[in-house]
C-alpha cells in the first residue's frame, strides 16, 4: 500500500511514477474528450487540460525525461501527418483546389496579422511566447504550438505559449463553428440546396471511369489496331474485352484489330462517350459475364515492395501476361488505369483476362493483404533521421525547420517520391492513426504537465481574460471575412466553405460539426484540399513569429 501511495504522490520524479502520472493523464484526457457539448467534442486536446490540472496539483516529471518525451511524441505526430497529407500536398495545388488554397492562405495571413498588431499595441504587458500561444490555440493547431515551443530558448517561455494555447483553444473550436453559423445566417443558405447543386455539378462532371459497351459500325475504323485507335481518340481510354465475328471474347492488345460488327467493352472518362459513339458505333447493352469465354475479372493488391512506384505499363501486361488492367482503385478511389500510371504499394488492380494468366499476375505482385498490415519500421526511423537532420540546417538569421518543420517536410517529401529511393512509405490507417494518436497524447500531456504549476495564476485573471479575448478575435475575425468572399465574389457553394474554415484552422471537430449537420462528405473533401498546405503554414509561421519577436 506505501508503494502504491508512493507512486501516486505528488512531488515524485520516479521513472515508475512518471509512467504512472503519464498513464492516467491520456487516459483520463481520451475519455473526457469524448464528452460533447452542443454537439462538439475536444478529443484528445482535453489530455492537455488533464496534465495542466495534475501539474497544478504539484505532480511533477524530471525535466530531461519530460523534455524527450514531448519531443518524442511531437516528432511522432508531425511525421504520421506528413505521411497521411504528402500524397494530397501537391495534386491540392491543381485546377480544383488553387481557389480553396489561396483563401486559406489568406485566412493564415490574416491569423498572424492580427495577432502581429495585438502583440504590438499591447507589447508593454503581454509577451511574444504569450501571443504565439493564443495564436496557435486560437487556430486549434497542435503543430504549430509544437514547432514554436521547439524554436524557443528562453526560459519559461514554452510555458507561456501552454497557458495562451490552452485559454484560447476552448473559444477557438466555438469560434470557428460560431461563423459557419453567422455566414449561413447572413446569406441565408439552404443546405439543401447546397448539396442538390454539388449532386448536379458531379453528375456532369464525373471524372471516374465508365464502363460502356460499343458496336463497331464505322466503316473508317474497320481495320484500325487499338494503337492506331488511340491515335485518332484522343483521350485516355482501355478496351478490356472484344467480342469478335466468331463469338470469341478475346483479350485486345495494341496490335488487336478493330473490325465493323465486333462489340467492345471501353473503360474511359463519362464525358468521353460522345465521342466514342461518333467514332465507333451506337452503345449497347451487354452483359459480358454472362457471354461464354474464359475472361475473368479479378482485382490485385499490389504488395510487392519493388513494384512501388512502377508505371503500369512497365509491367507488361499485354506481352507477358495477355490481360488488361481497367482501373486502378487507391485510397477508395478508382483510377482510369493509363500505361503512364504510377503505381502505389496497397493499389488494388482491377484485370481482365485469362483465370490462370490472373494468378501468375497476383504472384507477382504480392497480392498478400497480411503484407500490407506490416508496418514499414525501417522507412519511418530514416524518415525522423532525415528529418532531424534537415530541421537543424540553419536556414539564415538563426531560423530552422526544427523538430516540427524538418520532419514534416521529409515526411511529405517521402510519401511523394520516396518510391525513387526505394523506400515503402505505405502505411495502413490504423497504424498511422495509432502513430500519430500516440504521438499527439505524449506531447499534449508533457506541454501540460509542464504548464500546470503557474497556470492558475497565470490565466485566471485580468491577463488571462485579454488572452481569450485577443483568441477568439483571432478565430473569428479572418474566418467571417474570407468566407464572406468565397460566398460572395466567388460563389462557392457553402459545404465547401465550412470545409475549407475548418481545414484552414486544422480542426477535426468543426470539420465533424460540418459532416453531421450536412449529412454530407464534401466539407470533408475540402477540408482534405487545404489541410497539407495549411498546416505546412501554421507550422512555419509559428517559428518566424518565434524568431521575429524573441
Amino acid at each position: 500500500m506505501d508503494i502504491i501511495l508512493q507512486l501516486l504522490s505528488p512531488g515524485n520524479s520516479s521513472l515508475a511514477a512518471t509512467l504512472v502520472l503519464y498513464s492516467f493523464v491520456i487516459a483520463a484526457g481520451i475519455y473526457l474528450g469524448k464528452i460533447k457539448v452542443a454537439g462538439v467534442s475536444l478529443g484528445v486536446t482535453f489530455v492537455l487540460f488533464v496534465g495542466i490540472l495534475m501539474g497544478h496539483f504539484g505532480y511533477i516529471v524530471d525535466g530531461e525525461v519530460l523534455k524527450f518525451i514531448r519531443e518524442f511524441g511531437l516528432i511522432l505526430f508531425i511525421f504520421a501527418i506528413g505521411l497521411q497529407v504528402g500524397p494530397a500536398f501537391f495534386s491540392s495545388f491543381k485546377k480544383g483546389g488553387v481557389r480553396l488554397n489561396i483563401l486559406a492562405v489568406c485566412i493564415v495571413v490574416l491569423n498572424v496579422g492580427i495577432a502581429v498588431i495585438i502583440y504590438l499595441l499591447n507589447r508593454d504587458f503581454t509577451s511574444p511566447a504569450a501571443i504565439v500561444g493564443v495564436l496557435s490555440g486560437a487556430v486549434t493547431n497542435t503543430p504549430g504550438l509544437a514547432a514554436a515551443q521547439q524554436a524557443v530558448t528562453q526560459p519559461g517561455a514554452a510555458d507561456t505559449m501552454a497557458m495562451g494555447y490552452a485559454a484560447a483553444y476552448p473559444l477557438g473550436v466555438v469560434g470557428i463553428i460560431a461563423s459557419i453559423l453567422i455566414l449561413r445566417k447572413v446569406f441565408r443558405v439552404n443546405i439543401a440546396d447546397e448539396i442538390k447543386k454539388l449532386d448536379d455539378e458531379a453528375a456532369a462532371e464525373q471524372q471516374a471511369p465508365a464502363k460502356v459497351s460499343f458496336e463497331v459500325t464505322n466503316e473508317r475504323v474497320n481495320g484500325l489496331t487499338l494503337k492506331q485507335l488511340h491515335d485518332v481518340i484522343h483521350c485516355d481510354f482501355v478496351i478490356s474485352r472484344l467480342l469478335n465475328a466468331y463469338n470469341e471474347v478475346v483479350i485486345p492488345t495494341s496490335q488487336t484489330q478493330v473490325h465493323v460488327g465486333d462489340k467492345v467493352k471501353v473503360i474511359m472518362s463519362a464525358q468521353d462517350e460522345l465521342a466514342f459513339s461518333a467514332m465507333l458505333g451506337p452503345q449497347i447493352e451487354m452483359e459480358w459475364d454472362d457471354t461464354p469465354s474464359q475472361v475473368v475479372s479479378r482485382r490485385i493488391v499490389l504488395t510487392q515492395p519493388k513494384y512501388n512506384g512502377m508505371t503500369l505499363g512497365k509491367l507488361h501486361l499485354h506481352s507477358a501476361y495477355q490481360l488488361n488492367a481497367t482501373r486502378v482503385n487507391r485510397g477508395g478511389v478508382d483510377l482510369l488505369a493509363s500505361a503512364g500510371l504510377r503505381l502505389q504499394m496497397g493499389d488494388r488492380i482491377t484485370v481482365v483476362g485469362a483465370l490462370n494468366d490472373i494468378n501468375r499476375l497476383a504472384d507477382k505482385l504480392g497480392n498478400s493483404m497480411r503484407r500490407l498490415n506490416e508496418p514499414n519500421l525501417m522507412t519511418i526511423f530514416i524518415g525522423i533521421l532525415l528529418g532531424i537532420l534537415v530541421g537543424s540546417i540553419d536556414l539564415g538569421y538563426g531560423m530552422k525547420l526544427g523538430l516540427a518543420g524538418g520532419p514534416l517536410i521529409v515526411a511529405i517529401l517521402l510519401s511523394r517520391f520516396g518510391y525513387k529511393a526505394k523506400l515503402i512509405t505505405y502505411t495502413s490507417s490504423s497504424a498511422s492513426m495509432l502513430m500519430r494518436e500516440l504521438g499527439i497524447c505524449l506531447f499534449l500531456a508533457s506541454v501540460g504537465i509542464a504548464a500546470g504549476k503557474g497556470f492558475a495564476a497565470t490565466t485566471f485573471n485580468l491577463t488571462g481574460m485579454w488572452w481569450v479575448i485577443w483568441g477568439f478575435i483571432i478565430t473569428v475575425v479572418p474566418l467571417l471575412l474570407v468566407g464572406a468572399i468565397a460566398r460572395k465574389v466567388y460563389k462557392i457553394n457553402f459545404l465547401h466553405i465550412m470545409g475549407l474554415m475548418s481545414g484552414s484552422y486544422t480542426d477535426p471537430p468543426a470539420l465533424a460539426y460540418g459532416s453531421n449537420s450536412t449529412q454530407s462528405d464534401a466539407p470533408a473533401v475540402a477540408y482534405s484540399t487545404v489541410y497539407p498546405l495549411t498546416m505546412f503554414l501554421r507550422v512555419v509561421s509559428a517559428q518566424i513569429l518565434v524568431l521575429a519577436f524573441m
